[in-house]
């Protein structure tokens, strides 16, 4: 029949670490399949387990061996063939208990294996032992002709042979003896690293939890700040619809700036052409005095057009009434700019006439 499975279930694989003998490395990158297998030709039990086209357990279970649960879901048992030892981590404690019992009924199945091939051992000896005794009494007869190279050619082979297989089984079990000490020392090791990391892992469950409320505290006072973020945010907006409202202001303001300095160039214009035609003053008394009062006016005017300057330059936020009196004065300005237009054009008729 060869190797048949017996037994499967998947789980996480460890090696304890060949260096340091006591951190686990993993051995797979998830869980595998790990089978128990019995040979019926050698009558043996094997642990294995392959990931992909690798063999990552070829375990040969004896009946020296032990599983051990180290935790829930962990458990463990030395290999001192392969010269490591071996980890399995369980999705369930459920999984865990079936695979250590099932180790434990593998186990004691490898030791009736052995006990049954003691026994046959045994026997066979005493067999070859009692007829090694038989042999001198049947061949007393010979061994008078004979010598003594005669008498071991007789019954000495297999006798050696069974002295030199029993003289190794004891090399054998003195070896595993000598083994199984070292495993319950590096068991020992192992059940005190492993004693130190529940240690570690309560103690790193405890830090989990402070870090989970200064998380939390965080997170509240990172909130907190977002809200704040918004409201800043929300003010410089109105900031800058303010700022855009002053700087269409300031260029209107500027406009009304350039418009005025037009005008009063227009008006030195005009006293420049008045002041050109003095001759003209004795003919027109009535036209000089209209010129005179529309000075006046104009002076008027302008004591007007400068505390409107003054007003402007002192404070922006009186533009809305100050663009009133500006269309104000200039429709007056318009007023007296045709009333000028007039008067010259009345010049002119009467320096034609003259």
């Amino acid at each position: 029949m060869g190797e048949q499975p017996i037994f499967t279930t998947r789980a996480h694989v460890f090696q304890i670490d060949p260096t340091t003998k006591k951190n686990w490395v993993p051995a797979s990158k998830q869980a595998v399949t790990v089978s128990y297998f019995y040979d019926s030709t050698r009558n043996s039990y094997r642990i294995i387990s392959v990931d992909g086209s690798k063999v990552i357990i070829n375990s040969t279970i004896t009946p020296n061996m032990t599983f051990t649960k180290t935790s829930q879901k962990f458990g463990q048992w030395a290999d001192s063939r392969a010269n490591t030892v071996f980890g399995l981590g369980f999705a369930s404690e459920q999984q865990l208990a079936k695979f250590a019992e099932k180790f434990q009924e593998v186990k004691e199945a490898a030791k009736l294996a052995r006990d049954k091939s003691q026994e046959k051992m045994e026997t066979s000896s005493n067999n070859s032992q009692e007829s090694g005794r038989e042999t001198p009494s049947s061949t007393q007869a010979s061994s008078i002709n004979g010598t003594d190279d005669e008498k071991i050619s007789h019954g000495g082979p297999e006798t050696a042979a069974l002295m030199s297989e029993n003289d190794k089984l004891k090399t054998t079990v003195e070896q595993s003896n000598t083994n199984a000490k070292k495993l319950e020392t590096e068991l020992q090791t192992l059940r005190d690293s492993n004693a130190r990391l529940v240690d570690a892992l309560t103690e790193s469950s405890a830090n989990v939890e402070i870090w989970k409320k200064q998380l939390n505290t965080c997170k509240e006072e990172s909130d907190t700040l977002r809200e704040k973020i918004a409201e800043l945010e929300s003010q410089c907006e109105k900031a800058n619809v303010e700022k855009e409202r002053n700087s269409k202001l300031t260029v209107r303001v500027q406009e009304l700036e350039t418009e005025l300095q037009d005008k009063e160039q227009e008006l030195e214009n005009l006293r420049k052409q008045a002041e050109i035609i003095p001759q003209l003053m004795a003919e027109c008394e009535s036209i000089t005095e209209k010129l005179q009062a529309a000075e006046v006016k104009n002076k008027d005017l302008e004591d007007r057009m400068e505390g409107l300057q003054v007003d402007i330059e002192d404070s922006q936020s009186r533009q809305g009434n100050m663009k009133g009196e500006l269309k104000k004065f200039m429709d007056v300005l318009d007023g007296k700019i045709d009333e000028l237009h007039e008067f010259r054009q009345g010049l002119s008729k009467l320096g034609l006439d003259n």
